[in-house]
C-alpha cells in the first residue's frame, strides 16, 4: 500500500518550515500531498478539533503569514490569492494525527512517509548536536593550556636553533 503513492524526500522536505520554533507543515502543502481539497483537509480537522492541541495544530498570525508568502519564488504557486484567512499548520504530531481523520491509503501513505522524514531529521541533528559537544568538550579541556603549549613549544625549539660546537672525536682513529 505504501509503495503506490512515493513522493521524492526532497519535495516533502521542501514543505517543511519552521515558525515558533517548531517545524510545521502549511495546510495547504499537506492537501496537496495528500490528493485532497485544502478546505476539505481543514474541514475535517474542524470536526475532530479535540485531536488538535495547539502544540499539534495552530494558525498563522498575519505577520507570519506575510513572512511566509515572502518565503515563496512563485506566489502563484500557492494559492495565497484567493484565501481569506492565514493558513493552519502542523507540527510532527499534527500531523500523525490528520492520518486518523483522512482515512484514504494515500494519506496513511503520504503520512509514513512524512512521519519518516521528521524522524530523519531528528536523527540529523541530534547527531551534529553530539558532534558539536564534542568539539566543545575538546575545546574546555585545551583552554587555559596554551601557555603551556607555548611553554613546551619554545623549549623544543630551542633545541632545534642551538648551535652545534665543534668536538672532539672520541674512539678509534
Amino acid at each position: 500500500m505504501s509503495e503506490l503513492f512515493i513522493i521524492p524526500d526532497e519535495t516533502i522536505i521542501s514543505k517543511i518550515y519552521l515558525f515558533r520554533n517548531k517545524k510545521v507543515m502549511i495546510d495547504t502543502d499537506l492537501a496537496e500531498l495528500y490528493g485532497v481539497e485544502t478546505r476539505v483537509l481543514n474541514q475535517a480537522v474542524k470536526r475532530n478539533i479535540k485531536r488538535f492541541p495547539q502544540d499539534f495544530m495552530f494558525q498563522l498570525n498575519e505577520q507570519e503569514f506575510e513572512i511566509l508568502k515572502s518565503q515563496q519564488v512563485n506566489a502563484s504557486q500557492q494559492s495565497w490569492g484567493g484565501r481569506r484567512t492565514a493558513p493552519y499548520v502542523f507540527t510532527e504530531h499534527g500531523v500523525l494525527m490528520l492520518s486518523s481523520v483522512l482515512n484514504s491509503d494515500k494519506a496513511i501513505s503520504v503520512n509514513i512517509q512524512i512521519v519518516r522524514i521528521f524522524t530523519k531529521m531528528r536523527d540529523m541533528l541530534l547527531t551534529h548536536k553530539d558532534i558539536l559537544l564534542q568539539l566543545e568538550e575538546m575545546r574546555k579541556s585545551i583552554d587555559g593550556h596554551e601557555d603551556r603549549i607555548d611553554m613546551i613549544y619554545n623549549y623544543l625549539k630551542q633545541f632545534i636553533q642551538v648551535k652545534k660546537t665543534p668536538r672532539k672525536e672520541v674512539g678509534y682513529k
